[in-house]
């Protein structure tokens, strides 16, 4: 019996109970038939679906402290659309094997360890112009 939010443990049934007792319970276990639990877990897995494929869910991607420092100084800020399309150029890199990718957006070049998906880098887009970029392996320009 329930009276507001508490539970009487003396009380031997819930509501939505079958009222099974313990003893059919066992009696029907030894004679294999299914469980009250049974069927209605297996309704609830097959609403479910499938699981979702772990091969497809990649990693946020990551700021070193140096490329943290590097947008602060150069008062780089990337918008959540920046960091959308940021992130599916590492996935681009990524399925192309490239393991360190010289990123240009619009207002910043920056350098990313793809494996690690971690920023490397940053310089604002002008003072990127004329620059050579070493230890890089591909560009991807968003």
């Amino acid at each position: 019996m329930t009276q507001g939010n508490f539970l009487f443990p003396q009380i031997t049934s819930l509501p939505g109970q079958t009222g099974i007792s313990q003893t059919d319970r066992q009696v029907r276990k030894q004679e294999g038939v299914p469980g009250e639990f049974e069927p209605i877990f297996d309704r609830a897995l097959e609403s479910v679906g499938q699981p979702p494929d772990l091969s497809q869910i990649r990693a946020p991607l990551k700021f070193s402290a140096h490329a943290s420092q590097r947008l602060k100084d150069r008062k780089i800020s990337l918008d959540s659309l920046t960091m959308a399309k940021i992130s599916d150029a590492v996935n681009k890199a990524e399925a192309k094997g490239i393991e360190d990718t010289l990123v240009l957006t619009q207002d910043a070049a920056l350098i990313v360890n793809v494996r690690n998906r971690t920023v490397i880098t940053a310089l604002d887009r002008s003072s990127a112009n004329g620059n050579v970029f070493t230890n890089i392996d591909g560009a991807v320009v968003v």
